[in-house]
């Protein structure tokens, strides 16, 4: 008994002095920006005691230096821990607990609920809203940023007034809410001066906020828009006269045209000169007051050129379908519309629309539609038709190509629908689109060209072209959903021209160019008979002579002349007096005697006769006997060395001037050789020799011998200035001096004698 007794007394002991929490934290509200207290009370406890906010410890002690506006009440003596909380903010509505952890303690979670009053409640239009009469109008109240959300009431006069609507919306932090409220009313005159209040309230301002607006019921003014003239023409003067009248009064105009506001115009009348867009751009003026504005609007009776209302549209048809295009022009006066096919002046149509029956791929293209107002203007838009039909293809039917390189087939397909497939087929060989590249020499790409109207492009390539391919036709085929279109293309070798025979081809066409134009003049003057024809010097016995012949050497010598050479040669052959050069170059002998008509410098005095003989590369000489012939002195002088001929470099084409060809003397005195003609070993004095082209034609001059003297005609022999050549050696492009040119065959020879 004593035991049960005493232990009894022990747990009675323990029970009374063990740790616990005489008071937990409770819910509590507090409006923002006031001051609230958390309670914890542990009982026999002297340990360390926390806060928590959601969870999150606010630190130990007092002073919680993180949470400036925080602050814990401690009373050691009555275990008091309380949570002090200044100038709430939104920011504490939170869940909070009191914490023993030296004795595992934890308190219930208390709810600090932050009360946020509304802001103070806003009607749109305020404070005075200005309303027409019996135009409905919907009374709009909006309570922002309240917590929990406000509930808004409307009063007419004081007294409440149903039949609103209310809306919220949760802002960003997702604890306020922002309440809006609409009163739909009808306004009448009668409302003027009734006020409108909106009441907004919460558990934060029980009492709640308001605001109130005041009726101000007007009618809007009424407008007569008048015009002056009522027709006029394009760029003459118009006014426009607004009349109205308001209550309350007006408080201004506002001119428009076209919607676009007029600077500068604000009274009651406005001038300005028309043009064709016051037809359809009506001119408009607008009257407001302090309620309300009345908009009234004219269009101007002015005669223009034509204006396109309805821009015709683009159409794609199948071939054979009919087809109506349509256009709409305004003009005034009435105007004449007409339809016709571009770069045709066929009309097709005097309607809005042209119809078109039973189209062909020949229909597509641009059509136009025009329109002319009389005495005003003309007006023309284009329309685009596109017809769906077979592809058409349009390439070269012939093409080129060198052999040995690159070498490509184009076929160029204009097709509508795209083509579905193209074929190549050529030889054994076919090509589908969609097997991609050939093998071996033979490649196909396809392109689109967007600049060809959608077109493709299909391109056989060639590499390193045979003989072969120039044998083949090459058959480009393309099908669409309506059928297939197909060309048959040759493939034809180009030809090609060395770039040597090219630049020397263009040397020599400016060569050709001025021997063209001076075998004109030798032609002229010397074509005037047959192949055999007389030049009489103006005397019956005075005769010029020119007997030809080559030998069997140019015979055996035409093989080694190209073409090329011989065709020049046949070129040259009108002012050759000597040679008439056959196409064969076969002819043994060529024996052309001729006779020229040539004006008598002497009136008939002297006989002059030339001959050619077949000898081993003679001189050309001349021999002049004249009465009263004084010889002026040896043509060179002793010491002097013999001039010679100095031939130019060897060249596909090599000539002297062919001013010198078939010269004649000019001499106005009588020339004699020397007496006594110094020895020479040779008639080329010096160490000239036999000229001896190797190119494949050339052009050799062949001088006179030295004791040979040659005078100007009209005047004295140059002192000191004669050559070997009988010629000036300054003269090379043109001389008119007598000098005789070989331009035959290397062993072809010339002499020509002349007797009196």
């Amino acid at each position: 008994m004593q035991r049960l007794l005493l232990l009894s007394l022990v747990l009675s002991f323990q029970t009374v002095w063990t740790a616990r929490f005489s008071q937990e934290p409770a819910d509590q509200s507090v409006v923002r920006g006031q001051r609230v207290i958390l309670s914890c009370v542990v009982f026999n406890y002297s340990g360390i005691v926390q806060w928590t906010k959601d969870g999150l410890a606010l630190g130990i002690g007092e002073d919680l230096r993180a949470w400036p506006r925080y602050r814990v009440l401690r009373v050691q003596e009555l275990g008091q821990y309380n949570l002090e909380i200044l100038s709430a903010d939104l920011s504490d509505d939170s869940l909070y607990e009191c914490q023993a952890p030296d004795a595992a303690l934890r308190s219930r979670r208390a709810k600090l609920t932050v009360l946020i009053p509304p802001d103070d409640p806003v009607i749109d239009g305020g404070p005075e809203v200005l309303l027409n009469a019996g135009e409905s109008y919907n009374l709009s109240c909006v309570s922002r940023g309240a917590k929990p959300p406000s509930m808004i009431e409307w009063l007419k006069d004081g007294l409440p007034v149903e039949g609103a609507n209310s809306i919220t919306e949760v802002l960003p932090d997702r604890k306020r809410v922002t309440t809006r409220s609409y009163l739909p009313i009808q306004p009448v005159d009668t409302d003027t001066g009734r006020n409108y209040s909106c009441v907004a309230t919460n558990l934060a301002v029980p009492t709640g906020k308001s605001t109130t607006v005041t009726l101000n019921v007007h009618h809007s003014p009424i407008v007569t828009l008048s015009i002056e003239p009522r027709s006029v023409l394009e760029g003459d003067r118009v006014t426009f006269t607004c009349q109205a009248h308001a209550n309350p009064p007006i408080m201004g105009y506002r001119w428009a045209k076209g919607g676009v506001v007029l600077q500068g115009a604000r009274e009651s009348v406005f001038t300005t000169k028309a043009d064709h867009s016051f037809f359809t751009e009506p001119v408009s003026c607008l009257v407001f007051n302090a309620v309300g504005k009345t908009n009234v609007s004219i269009l101007v009776d002015v005669h223009f050129g034509p204006i396109l209302l309805v821009e015709p549209q683009p159409k794609t048809v199948d071939v054979d379908s009919d087809v109506t295009l349509n256009c709409k022009w305004a003009g005034n006066p009435p105007l004449t519309l007409t339809w016709f096919k571009k770069g045709s002046n066929m009309v097709l149509s005097n309607s809005n629309q042209l119809f078109l029956k039973s189209v062909s791929q020949a229909d597509a293209g641009q059509y136009v539609c025009k329109a002319i107002v009389p005495r005003i203007g003309v007006g023309e838009t284009e329309v685009t038709l596109t017809v769906n039909g077979p592809p058409i293809i349009s390439s070269d039917p012939v093409q080129y190509a060198g052999r040995g390189e690159r070498g490509e087939v184009k076929c160029y397909i204009a097709s509508t629908p795209p083509p579905d497939k193209i074929v190549w087929a050529w030889k054994e060989n076919v090509w589908e689109k969609e097997k991609g590249t050939l093998l071996e020499r033979y490649t196909v790409e396809q392109s689109k060209l967007s600049s060809e109207g959608g077109g493709v492009l299909s391109t056989l390539t060639i590499n390193n072209v045979m003989e072969s391919d120039f044998l083949s036709t090459y058959n480009c085929t393309a099908w669409n959903s309506f059928g297939p279109g197909t060309m048959i293309i040759t493939l034809e070798e180009t030809e090609e021209f060395p770039v040597g025979l090219i630049a020397g081809g263009t040397v020599g066409s400016t060569i050709l160019l001025f021997i063209f134009l001076l075998v004109l003049v030798l032609i002229f003057y010397r074509q005037r008979k047959g192949s055999r024809r007389g030049v009489t010097l103006g005397k019956p016995d005075i005769k010029v002579e020119t007997i030809n012949k080559e030998t069997h050497s140019l015979e055996e010598d035409s093989g080694s002349v190209s073409t090329a050479s011989r065709m020049v040669k046949a070129m040259y052959s009108p002012f050759k007096d000597d040679i008439e050069l056959k196409s064969d170059l076969r002819s043994d002998t060529l024996d052309t005697r001729q006779e020229y008509d040539l004006k008598d410098p002497t009136n008939g005095y002297y006989n002059v006769r030339a001959s050619t003989h077949d000898e081993v590369r003679p001189a050309s000489h001349s021999t002049m006997h004249y009465s009263d012939y004084r010889p002026p002195g040896p043509l060179t002088s002793p010491g002097r060395p013999q001039a010679c001929y100095d031939p130019r470099p060897p060249s596909r084409l090599s000539h002297i001037s062919y001013a010198q060809f078939n010269t004649f003397t000019r001499g106005g005195q009588s020339q004699q050789p020397p007496a006594n003609p110094a020895p020479a070993t040779s008639e080329f004095p010096g160490d000239c020799s036999l000229l001896d082209s190797t190119s494949q034609l050339a052009y050799d001059n062949y001088g006179y011998p030295s004791h040979y003297q040659t005078y100007r005609m009209g005047g004295p022999a140059p002192s000191g200035s004669e050559t070997g050549l009988g010629k000036y050696g300054s003269s090379t492009r043109f001389s008119y001096t007598s000098q005789h040119s070989d331009y035959s065959h290397s062993r072809h020879t010339q002499r020509m004698q002349t007797h009196v």
